[in-house]
């Protein structure tokens, strides 16, 4: 060929410039094989990397944006929001993507929440989010069914599944200031906290769900009682005034304590949910627990103002018992109205031998044992046990130089004799006295004064006749005598004329005495309306 053209071959260039072509024309389809070929691997890690697809429904979607809000478990990224939208129910949902290593994690009982800066239970929580923005928070559940659609919680879960610790149960009437983040105190030390607080369905009680941390739960036992410290507990009544407050935190937001009391037996651990009751103080919550419960009748004929139900009942200075009713007692044939009072008293605080046998006597029994102590001059007498507020309890005694009585041992309950209290015996002891004083005729015995000092003037004429008369007939010395006797009459009628001191002295005592007499009876009669003013003094009255 080359021979035809006149040249030889190796003056003929197309050739080499054939293969060069040739050589990059294989090197450009390497391109897009790689690049293809990266593709790949990238869809594959990223399609192994991907756990799994899940959709959260919220009622408000603040803060949650779609390719920012991270989704986190321990403060550590394990997903991240693919979008935002709205439901039919114009709920927020958001679908969000979790790694593949947080899989497990996706399980029926999981729960979602958003986390944004609180502040609940005397804690300031989720301050970080004020600079990242708010994330969303995953609480991974027991259960092993998987599950990809929730519905998230509007508010943090107080404790997560993992934390360490144990759950119980308290049931109460009134709910107080406890509320849900409250802290749990054991000796004063912050050892746990409320998580919920709901009514019962019964709706006759208010049930708390609290949790003690690890290892303070050991100290829950079978024997421990809790009660509410909420506030400032301040009790004012028949034993004086009491502040007690647990600390700055129970006093703003409520709380709950526990403790088990000096007097309780041995108790082992208790399980976890397991159920107390709520105090509503610590001295409820340390009383003792008493089995046997007697109930008394007591009637009085006086006031029993200042007596309210709970009051206590003591037995030679000894609480023995409590007011549990007070009523009215209206007697038809008497026509009067007496208040009657019923009481309990338990045994087992007098006899540690009940404590052992652990059930009341007969009703027989009973009744004879009260029998004699009411031969032995037991009564029932009200006393006041708080000057400021004016209440009054029951006080047991025994006067012996009281006749004995015959109590009814048919009648349920049993009634014990009363007494009228110390101030009331005072009072009446002022009554009575007001009462005699007004009996006085002071008119008429200011009228015999004068009868008298006109009787004595009379004597004394006739005693200046008769001197007259012996001056001529008696002895020079009889006449001394009589002189002396003289002096001593007109004296005595100076002293006891109408205008002498002596009669207005007299006259003014006995207006004096009258005005006392009428003062005390005022002053009973305003001790008893406001028995607070022997420590306060006398209320200023204010002009309408």
């Amino acid at each position: 060929m080359a021979e035809r053209h006149g040249l030889p071959d190796a003056e003929i260039p197309e050739a080499s410039v054939d293969r060069r072509k040739s050589r990059w024309a294989s090197l450009i389809w390497v391109v897009p094989v790689v690049a293809v070929a990266i593709g790949a691997w990238l869809a594959v890690q990223g399609l192994l990397k991907i756990g799994a697809s899940i959709s959260i429904t919220f009622k408000s979607g603040e803060g949650i944006e779609a390719g920012k809000t991270r989704i986190k478990y321990k403060d550590t990224d394990i997903g991240i929001v693919k979008s935002v939208g709205l439901t039919p129910q114009r709920d927020i949902l958001v679908r969000a993507e979790i790694t593949r290593e947080a899989k497990d994690l996706i399980v029926e009982d999981t729960r979602f929440w958003v986390v944004r800066p609180r502040i609940t239970g005397g804690q300031a929580l989720g301050l970080g989010t004020l600079i990242a923005g708010p994330h969303i928070a995953l609480d991974p559940g027991k259960s092993t069914a998987s599950r990809r659609e929730f519905t998230g919680l509007e508010y943090p879960p107080p404790i997560t599944a993992d934390a360490p610790g144990r759950q119980f149960v308290l049931r109460a009437a009134t709910l107080g200031s406890v509320d849900v983040g409250s802290p749990v105190y054991f000796r004063r030390v912050r050892v746990g906290k409320t998580i919920s607080a709901e009514l019962d369905p019964s709706g006759k009680e208010v049930v708390v769900r609290v949790f003690v941390n690890e290892p303070y739960d050991r100290y829950v036992t079978t024997a421990t009682r809790f009660w509410d410290v909420s506030g400032v507990d301040v009790a004012l009544d028949s034993s004086g005034v009491r502040l007690e407050t647990q600390s700055l935190i129970a006093i703003l937001i409520g709380g709950v304590a526990f403790e088990v009391p000096p007097e309780a037996k041995p108790a082992g651990p208790t399980e976890a949910d397991a159920e107390f009751k709520l105090f509503p103080n610590r001295d409820a919550a340390m009383r003792e627990n008493y089995t046997i419960k007697e109930t008394y009748l007591l009637r009085f004929d006086n006031s029993v103002r200042g007596l309210t139900v709970g009051s206590p009942v003591n037995l030679i200075g000894v609480e023995v018992g409590e007011v549990s009713s007070i009523k009215l007692d209206y007697d038809r044939t008497r026509g009067s109205i007496r208040p009657i009072v019923e009481i309990n008293i338990y045994p087992e605080r007098i006899s540690s031998q009940l404590r052992d046998r652990g059930q009341p006597d007969e009703p027989a029994r009973r009744a004879q044992s009260l029998q004699r102590s009411i031969d032995r001059g037991l009564r029932a007498q009200l006393r006041t046990g708080n000057f400021v507020t004016g209440q009054v309890y029951v006080a047991l005694d025994f006067y012996p130089k009281e006749p004995k009585v015959k109590i009814d041992a048919a009648k349920a309950p049993l009634e014990i004799p009363t007494l009228p209290g110390g101030f009331e015996e005072l009072q009446s002891a002022v009554t009575n006295l007001a009462k005699k004083l007004e009996k006085v005729p002071f008119n008429e015995v200011a009228a015999d004064v004068r009868k008298a000092v006109t009787s004595l003037d009379a004597t004394l004429r006739e005693v200046n006749g008769l001197i007259a008369r012996v001056e001529k007939d008696i002895a020079p010395e009889l006449r001394a005598t009589l002189e002396e006797a003289r002096a001593t009459l007109q004296r005595a009628q100076g002293v006891l004329a109408e205008d002498s001191p002596l009669q207005g002295d007299l006259h003014t005592t006995l207006r004096e005495v009258g005005r006392a007499a009428r003062a005390v009876h005022d002053l009973a009669d305003y001790i008893e309306r406001h028995p607070e003013s022997l420590l306060r003094g006398k209320r200023e009255e204010t002009t309408p």
